[in-house]
């Protein structure tokens, strides 16, 4: 069984004894003046730059939230220690969430958390090859072998995209899980024909003499959203109050580091071990405080093409309401 289809039975079990048990969403609210202990979910990579920089610029303090943010390996972990109360937010890509919701968690988006920058060959994210490869279109991958750090998520779903707007067949292309630390050696050794790495091992592949094939997230939706903060139904039934308060202070914290890209950069230098000096090279994705609607029901739709989904999403359900 799939890695993800694992951590949703997971999290299905965690829902029923989170619902048996205590819960952070039961809690008594603080006192007066007191700030509110909020943990949330993330990942140690640049798209959580907001968050980190909404701390340190104190828009959550001022909105009466102390803020302990925990870093996990990825969706798979986060998704249910949200679902049982451990987290009260959490950070996953859009194809995670449409995974989770379709097989019934209770989840409910509640924060944008970042966008494609929207510009072909200058995305933070890329389909990538060696420089002497003979794969000169995304439509050539028939049959070769691409790297993708989780499988039937969101990078598959984007590559998909990308072979299909080529004129290839989507369906041809063989995926092998790899994590990105260990994309950019597999590509050099000919492990892999492709990669689909985001930032920084898009400069690590640079670095080899790889180059661009194709800016995915780009082929796939304009201004595509890719990730997004999320609670639990529990916590917002709970706790409406401070799940606004939260929305807003990242709302802020979204625009503010859209707006002041070098404060980003310095950000994501105090909570990843990416060299300095590789995070002055990064190409940053973008952070609207809004959610691309548009964008979301557009992997839907391919989640659903691609078998991802077995039923269409309910986006309503799943987004706030705009």
């Amino acid at each position: 069984m799939r890695r993800h289809l694992a951590a949703l039975a997971l999290a299905s079990l965690l829902v029923a004894t989170a619902a048996c048990g205590s819960n952070s969403a039961n809690t008594p609210p603080p006192s007066p003046g007191v700030p509110e202990k909020v943990t949330v979910g993330v990942i140690a990579i640049l798209d959580v730059a907001p968050i980190y920089l909404g701390k340190q610029k104190g828009f959550f303090t001022k909105r009466n939230i102390e803020l302990d943010l925990v870093t996990a390996s990825g969706g798979a972990a986060i998704v249910p220690a949200v679902v049982s109360g451990q987290y009260q937010f959490g950070f996953s890509n859009v194809v995670s969430l449409l995974l989770a919701t379709s097989n019934g968690l209770p989840l409910k988006v509640v924060s944008n958390g970042n966008n494609s920058t929207g510009v072909d060959g200058k995305d933070f994210a890329a389909l990538m090859v060696k420089g002497d490869s003979p794969i000169k279109s995304p439509a050539d991958l028939a049959g070769k072998k691409v790297a993708a750090n989780t499988l039937k998520n969101i990078v598959d779903t984007s590559v998909r995209a990308s072979v299909r707007k080529a004129g290839g067949d989507p369906k041809a292309v063989n995926f092998v899980e790899l994590p990105f630390p260990s994309q950019p050696a597999a590509l050099q050794s000919g492990q892999v024909d492709a990669v689909f790495v985001v930032e920084p091992f898009q400069q690590a592949v640079l670095a080899q003499g790889g180059r661009k094939l194709a800016s995915s997230y780009v082929d796939t939706a304009p201004n595509l959203t890719v990730a997004m903060y999320f609670s639990s139904q529990q916590t917002i039934a709970a706790k409406p109050d401070l799940v606004k308060r939260f929305t807003e202070a990242m709302k802020e914290s979204l625009a503010y580091a859209d707006a002041h890209p070098d404060e980003a950069r310095a950000i994501i230098k105090t909570y990843t071990t990416i060299a300095p000096d590789v995070i002055d090279k990064m190409t940053l994705p973008k952070w609207p405080s809004e959610i691309d609607r548009k964008s979301v029901q557009t992997l839907a739709d391919l989640a659903l093409g691609d078998g991802l989904l077995t039923k269409p999403a309910d986006l309503n359900a799943l987004l706030p309401q705009s």
